[in-house]
């Protein structure tokens, strides 16, 4: 049942963004950082962190699951170290999913024959 629930809030959160990319002339990099800011804005309140248990992956692998774990981040390094993990907070809580989407993407590189579009 948890993979169904995933499956549903994931991809109406995916519907919903659609939705809004194609009745709006936003840029997908500029509705991208409004997901972000979504994210980190409703963690920022309290709503995000209780919807998220519920989802499951469904609430955290989106964009605005991203947003959500970069504001945990800033939070908990904030209590911790004070005014510098206002800037560094950010940076450890997601280091590892952005190096993960790093090196896969250079192990598929190595698979696939990438070309820059002309």
């Amino acid at each position: 049942m948890d993979y169904l629930k995933a499956f549903l809030v994931g991809g109406a959160i995916c519907a919903v963004v659609q939705i809004f990319m194609d009745s709006t002339k936003l840029m997908p990099g500029r509705i991208m950082v409004i997901l972000v800011c979504l994210g980190a804005a409703l963690g920022a309140i309290g709503v995000y962190e209780p919807f998220a248990k519920w989802a499951g992956a469904g609430a955290s692998v989106p964009l605005s699951g991203f947003g959500n774990l970069l504001f945990k981040g800033i939070k908990k390094s904030l209590t911790e170290e004070g005014f510098i993990g206002l800037f560094k907070g950010g940076f450890t809580a997601s280091a590892v999913g952005i190096s993960a989407a790093l090196i896969f993407s250079y192990m598929a590189s190595w698979i696939f024959n990438p070309k820059l579009k002309d």
